[in-house]
């Protein structure tokens, strides 16, 4: 019989759970499954709350996992390693039985906004940012705070927390563990002193002994125990070998590793996630920081995070209700390249999906600027919406760089606003970087890096060779002044907004 090896990635999202095969050797992805297949549900007991069952999150695995073992003819004991991706910021609490106690509060519940509000100004921006690099926020320790003032007699009864990845490991190995990349997620890892945030964990009243143990980010972090082996038809004994967030691993995804490079994406709203080499933070708290996958604190690498919330939003606004009916994004895409750069003197700033972070959590609207009557046209507007989309992730990129990052290379899938030629040509002539647009996805991700973490592969060079690259983006430098005059003029709008 042929000994085949086989990288199992799972990528453990809010809306679905998906599960990839790649064959070791290649670097090929031979199945991909995900469960359920329509969106899964998000309870929402008061407004602003957003929680979901953690053994919900299991039973979608096992299911994407039958799914593609069969879809792939593989058997549980060809699989050799497997690695993690989880939907961030999350809390999972669970007692001494490694029980939940509660529904998990998610990235998208809010309820927590006060704890860190009053943290960040109690314990003052320069401990928070020079410690934690972010305000608390409302990151997974001050979810944990809610939990404390709200629930004290499920708060008594913690044994660990842990963030949604963590939890999956956890059922997967029976051991309850996490990352330095995850508790710097959640805010609770100290980047002055090195280990967990103890001052924060005080502030809040949360012993430290409820942070799980904390295990590399690529190395054995645990094996599929017996139990989980006979539940999932794995082999008891596989390792875990790889774990991170949804941005980091998206970045991983993308061959994302070192300085100068940044994985982006750009859906209903959009994420540029730069790499930056040294430890540092915004002194106005406008992206986040995290540890990215490869961080050490002998070669520290971090994962600047900026969110604009108003990306492809816009884009389906205007395809809604302002292109002809009927017409795709295809058509969308050929109607606004009628219009010139810089749109006839347009300018739409796209804020209109709420607060953005970037704008020191301003909410300042969707508002179109410059508009003539008498010239502009839908080819215009639709213009103006994607190259506002664009400048504002060049505006955010401007904070990365007052941080010390040189953006020289993005990397994005060939999916969402990526697939407008005008948005990824405007993207590369204003911020000067190459674009390089790639075939991949999270849980395809998850497994190469479970291939390193393995030793399979001796680096990520090696585990990202076969990386397909569709498509590299130049920047235009013919047009290089009409890129630069429209984005100034839109920053100017921008000003005129912000400062009124």
């Amino acid at each position: 019989m042929v000994n085949r090896n086989y990288l199992l990635g799972f990528d453990v999202g809010s809306s679905s759970v998906k599960a990839s095969l790649v064959a070791a050797e290649s670097g090929e992805c031979v199945a991909t499954a995900f469960f359920p297949e329509h969106e899964a549900p998000i309870k929402a007991l008061q407004s602003g709350w957003a929680e979901q069952a953690p053994d919900s999150w299991w039973e979608y695995a096992k299911l994407a996992l039958a799914k593609v073992m069969r879809e792939g003819d593989v058997r549980g004991d060809e699989i050799c390693a497997i690695g993690i991706s989880y939907q961030m910021h999350g809390l999972v609490c669970v007692d001494k039985d490694l029980k939940p106690l509660r529904d998990a509060i998610i990235w998208c519940d809010s309820r927590a906004v006060p704890y860190g509000q009053r943290a960040f100004r109690d314990l003052g921006s320069e401990r928070c940012l020079s410690h934690l690099l972010n305000s608390p926020g409302n990151f997974t320790a001050s979810k944990l705070a809610w939990v404390r003032e709200h629930e004290r007699e499920a708060f008594d009864k913690i044994y660990k927390v842990m963030l949604p990845g963590d939890y999956v490991a956890m059922r997967l190995s029976g051991r309850a563990t996490t990352t330095v990349s995850g508790l710097s997620e959640g805010m609770m890892w100290d980047f002055a002193e090195r280990r967990p945030a103890e001052f924060l964990l005080d502030y809040y009243g949360i012993p430290g002994s409820m942070v799980a143990d904390v295990v590399p980010t690529f190395g054995v972090q645990g094996e599929v125990s017996a139990e989980a082996a006979a539940e999932l038809g794995l082999k008891a004994g596989t390792p875990i070998t790889y774990r991170a967030g949804d941005q980091p691993n998206n970045a991983l995804s993308l061959d994302v590793f070192e300085p100068g490079e940044a994985a982006t994406t750009a859906g209903t709203s959009g994420v540029v996630y730069g790499v930056l080499g040294k430890v540092g933070f915004d002194v106005q708290s406008r992206v986040n920081t995290f540890a990215h996958v490869n961080h050490t604190a002998a070669a520290p690498r971090l994962g600047v995070l900026l969110c604009i919330n108003g990306t492809g939003i816009l884009n389906s606004w205007m395809r809604r209700n302002v292109a002809p009916t009927g017409i795709g994004y295809g058509e969308i895409n050929e109607l606004a390249a009628e219009a010139p750069i810089g749109a006839d003197g347009l300018s739409i700033l796209p804020f209109g999906n709420g607060a953005e972070r970037v704008l020191c959590d301003k909410e300042v609207g969707a508002s179109i600027h410059g508009i003539d009557f008498n010239r502009h046209t839908q080819s215009h507007l639709l213009r103006a919406a994607q190259e506002g989309i664009v400048f504002s992730f060049a505006y955010g990129m401007e904070v990365m760089r007052e941080m010390g990052m040189e953006l020289r290379t993005i990397r994005a899938g060939h999916a969402n606003m990526f697939l407008s030629p005008i948005f990824r040509q405007t993207l590369a002539s204003v911020t000067g970087a190459t674009i390089e647009l790639c075939d991949t996805d999270g849980s395809v991700g998850a497994a190469r890096g479970a291939g390193i973490g393995a030793g399979v592969y001796a680096d990520h060079h090696e585990a990202f060779a076969s990386l397909k690259k569709l498509a590299v983006i130049e920047p235009d430098v013919a047009h290089e002044s009409a890129y630069q005059e429209a984005y100034a003029r839109w920053k100017a709008c921008l000003a005129s907004v912000t400062e009124s």
